[in-house]
């Protein structure tokens, strides 16, 4: 069967297509994914350079734990707070302006943190930077699933999570570089965070070429430039035979038309049983994920090394070893994760972290501290294995899961809302990290290793398979059949006489479809 199942023997659809302007598109909005990345990693490096420790007396204060750990628990606090301001912005204005905002934001915060003259300001402006970055790291992926097609979704909008990534990667080679820079003096940690500025400027740049979300155009009754922008996303060359964007369009409209009929509000989503489940579930699914501890390990690696025995050197070397292990492997990751269910593949990832963090514990309770140093090497070495599980199957399909439980409507709110619980989860992790790591040592492993082994169960069993479906027709997935205005596999398209033929509707009868087929 074609993608789109005739019912009366005619010629089928084309697969889905993916044309030169989708990727550019993509391309396009990769400086702000790096930019989440690298406010988001900066601050690891940062903590690890002599001269901002010694600049803030960080050495000698007796609060120094408590700032140290403020510095990340405040920017996943701004990071709880900014995602839920977002939805007011993408709902109304665009999804462009949700991404332009958070934009502005990042450069804001960069600029103060790197001129702090003082604790105080930097922690506030770290507060700033992290309500920023949360925010671009929910607009983004919001926006790809709405222009991506959907047997693609998976792969293609996992290239946020490997350009952030690769913000991790640019962050934590810079602050190992910049920690050699003896020249400098005290003034050494701020140009990297300076630098922090210069990814979000140029996002603004590029979306001055990137077009609305399609979706968000319906919504707002902008039928013609939505159709306009499928065709250049999803088309052919030949628009006659353009029959994917064509049906595609057609499918959005009928859906939309349905969508306005249901309540978008923030207690609507909390009031109607199946939004407040798809809710449960995108904020359960970040939770578990960041309960696996990456960005406990990541934030706090130099001082994790320190602990294995290693010096500043190699304290600031092999988290940027790691990072860059980790660009790697979501790179490899891309192409497989539309190849399996979306639930499987994430409680994997859930278990196979577990396993990892449960050999990682053991080896650093029995040899940490010790002079066996192929301990402390296979200590090392568990932290590169864990970011295989967590990369490929925990970060792959993330971004596109999430924007694929909630339909087009409540899905800037929905999305927003487990961003915020991504951020809140990490003000635990991260605040109590440094106090956790002082005084229980590997115990700490335990909180992870307990939270994912119950995550990996719940999601097998409990979350369903979104991969491959039209974000308009995932609501029968919840109970919402009713809501699904038409499947994609009762659409046909007759190319001859430019008619699309909904068989859900019309039971064979053809109707035109003048908004539809303007264009062409």
């Amino acid at each position: 069967m074609g993608f789109f199942a005739s019912n009366k023997g005619q010629q089928t659809a084309p697969a889905q297509k993916l044309n030169a302007y989708n990727i550019i598109i993509l391309l396009l909005l990769a400086p702000g994914s790096i930019a989440y990345g690298y406010s988001a990693a900066i601050i690891a490096t940062t903590l690890g350079q002599p001269s901002f420790i010694e600049y803030f007396s960080l050495a000698t204060r007796p609060n120094a734990t408590s700032l140290i750990g403020a510095t990340s628990g405040l920017f996943f606090a701004g990071g709880t707070i900014g995602p839920l301001l977002l939805p007011v912005i993408t709902d109304r204005w665009g999804r462009k302006w949700g991404i332009a905002i958070s934009y502005v934001l990042n450069v804001i915060a960069a600029a103060f943190m790197a001129g702090s003259t003082n604790m105080g300001e930097f922690i506030f402006f770290r507060f700033i930077a992290g309500a920023s970055a949360f925010m671009i790291l929910g607009a983004i992926p919001l926006y790809m699933n709405e222009i991506v097609p959907s047997r693609m979704r998976g792969g293609l909008v996992e290239l946020h999570a490997v350009f952030f990534i690769l913000g991790f990667v640019i962050a934590s080679w810079i602050g190992f570089g910049f920690s050699f820079w003896t020249s400098g003096g005290l003034k050494a940690w701020r140009v990297p965070l300076a630098i922090q500025a210069f990814f979000s400027l140029t996002g603004l740049t590029c979306l001055v070429f990137i077009p609305e979300s399609p979706r968000w155009l319906v919504m707002n009754d902008r039928h013609d430039e939505a159709q306009n922008i499928l065709h250049k996303l999803h088309g052919s060359e030949d628009q006659a035979t353009d029959t994917y964007a064509r049906a595609e369009f057609y499918q959005i409209q009928k859906q939309i038309r349905v969508d306005k009929t249901l309540g978008n509000s923030w207690m609507h989503l909390l009031k109607k049983p199946s939004y407040r489940k798809r809710v449960l579930m995108g904020c359960g699914l970040t939770f578990f994920i960041q309960s696996s501890g990456d960005l406990v390990i990541n934030n706090y690696s130099p001082l994790l090394y320190k602990d294995l025995g290693y010096g500043v050197t190699k304290q600031l070397l092999y988290p940027s070893a790691w990072l860059t292990f980790t660009l790697g492997i979501s790179v490899i990751a891309m192409p497989l994760i539309d190849r399996f269910p979306r639930n499987k593949m994430t409680a994997v990832g859930l278990w196979g972290t577990m396993s990892t963090l449960i050999v990682e514990a053991a080896l650093v309770a029995s040899f940490v501290p010790s002079t066996n140093e192929n301990a402390l090497r296979a200590a090392v070495a568990m932290l590169f294995v864990f970011q295989i599980f967590d990369t490929a199957c925990l970060n792959g399909p993330e971004w596109a899961y999430l924007g694929e439980l909630f339909p087009t409507h409540i899905r800037s709110k929905g999305y927003c809302a487990a961003m915020s619980i991504l951020a809140l989860s990490n003000v635990v992790y991260t605040q109590v990290a440094p106090t956790a790591f002082a005084n229980i040592g590997w115990k700490y492993y335990l909180v992870f290793i307990i939270l994912t082994f119950i995550g990996g169960c719940v999601v097998w069993i409990y979350y369903p398979d979104t991969r491959g479906k039209p974000l308009e027709e995932i609501a029968a997935l919840f109970g919402d059949a009713d809501e699904v205005a038409v499947y994609q596999e009762e659409i046909e398209v007759n190319q001859t006489e430019l008619t699309i033929v909904d068989h859900h509707e019309d039971k064979g009868t053809v109707e035109m479809h003048e908004d539809a087929l303007k264009a062409v």
